[in-house]
């Protein structure tokens, strides 16, 4: 059963709806509806639900995205094509976890593909600037459980990468302290 939000000023709304209430917007220099289509070509469970374009000459120009809504692994976003003045900051990023190297491989060659750039640790820009990281699940496990494996082994190498590599994470949390004989 779906629960109400029935809070003043709120009105009546599904636990559904109210998931969607905060829909993160992109606005793109310029490209929106290629980026778009790329992101949903290579995120699973991704689609496009509308691309409206401007059919005037205006703050848009014509044939630009004036209006999008589009699903990455179900997660709705909106975009748009907003002109020069608008570029992308590392402080937002898209981040992608993957569960296996052949994931992270595809998506990286995808997603730097004509002019994107790859990045440290894991973190790459597409061609239209806009950041991603692209990170193994396993990754999050590594680096915060000390007792189980080496975290920070795992940190060290992941701060020489770029594109994360699982196999060399895992060999080095699988790294054992060495206990001097003098610390006994």
């Amino acid at each position: 059963m779906a629960r109400v939000d029935t809070s003043p000023n709120k009105g009546t709304r599904t636990e559904n709806e109210t998931a969607r209430k905060v829909t993160p917007f992109i606005t793109f220099k310029d490209g929106a509806e290629e980026a778009i289509k790329l992101y949903t070509s290579v995120i699973p469970n991704s689609r496009i639900v509308s691309i409206m374009k401007s059919d005037t000459e205006g703050p848009i120009a014509k044939g630009k995205v004036l209006h999008a809504r589009f699903e990455l692994d179900g997660q709705p976003f909106m975009a748009m094509d907003g002109g020069p003045t608008f570029s992308f900051s590392e402080g937002f990023s898209m981040f992608v976890n993957c569960e296996t190297q052949q994931e992270i491989d595809y998506l990286w060659d995808k997603l730097t593909a004509g002019g994107g750039e790859p990045g440290p640790c894991g973190w790459l820009k597409d061609r239209w600037g806009l950041s991603w990281q692209i990170v193994p699940s396993a990754l999050g496990q590594m680096i915060s459980d000390p007792q189980h494996g080496n975290s920070q082994k795992t940190i060290e190498a992941m701060l020489k990468m770029g594109k994360l590599d699982i196999k060399k994470l895992q060999d080095a949390y699988a790294q054992r302290e060495e206990v001097s004989a003098k610390g006994r």
